[in-house]
C-alpha cells in the first residue's frame, strides 16, 4: 500500500494456480480470481468490502507474478513502449512546428513535403493539426 498524491494505491500480487489466480493484497488480505482479466475488479471489490470504503476511492496496482523473469521483461517492455510513444508524440509535435514555420516562410505544400520527406497530403494534415493544437493552447492559457 502506498500513497500516490492523495489516493491510496494497493499493490496486488497475482499468482497463478490451477483454478485461476491468488490475489495477495498488501496490508489488506487475499482473495482469488478465475482470470487475470477480472483480477483488478475482484481485488477492488475485496478491498472495498474489507475496509468499508467505496471501490473507486483508491487505486490498484496489479502485479502478475510469472516465472523465468517474464514479469520483469514484461515491465521493461511496457516501459519501453511508453518511452517510444512519448518520443513519437514529441517527434510529431516537432514535425508540426517545423511544417508551420516552413509554411510561414511561404513555402508551398509540395516544397514542405520534399523538405520533411512526407507527402503533400501529410503536410496539409500537419498544418491542420498544428493550428488545432495552437488554438487549444490559446484557449487553455486564457482560461
Amino acid at each position: 500500500m502506498s500513497d500516490d498524491g492523495g489516493r491510496t494505491v494497493y499493490t496486488v500480487h497475482a499468482r497463478r494456480w490451477e483454478h485461476g489466480w491468488d490475489l495477495e493484497i498488501e496490508s489488506v488480505g487475499a482473495t482469488q480470481s478465475h482470470s487475470l482479466k477480472d483480477a483488478e475488479m475482484m481485488a477492488r471489490d475485496y478491498i472495498g468490502l474489507v475496509l468499508d470504503v467505496p471501490a473507486d476511492s483508491f487505486d490498484v496496482e496489479l502485479v502478475p507474478e510469472v516465472g523465468d523473469g517474464l514479469a520483469e521483461q514484461a515491465r521493461r517492455a511496457r516501459a519501453e513502449t511508453r518511452a517510444a510513444e512519448k518520443a513519437r508524440d514529441e517527434a510529431a509535435r516537432n514535425l508540426r512546428k517545423v511544417a508551420r514555420r516552413l509554411h510561414d516562410e511561404r513555402l508551398t505544400g509540395k516544397e514542405i513535403g520534399i523538405i520533411l520527406g512526407v507527402s503533400t497530403q501529410r503536410v496539409s494534415q500537419l498544418l491542420k493539426d498544428d493550428a488545432r493544437e495552437r488554438a487549444h493552447e490559446q484557449r487553455r492559457s486564457s482560461a
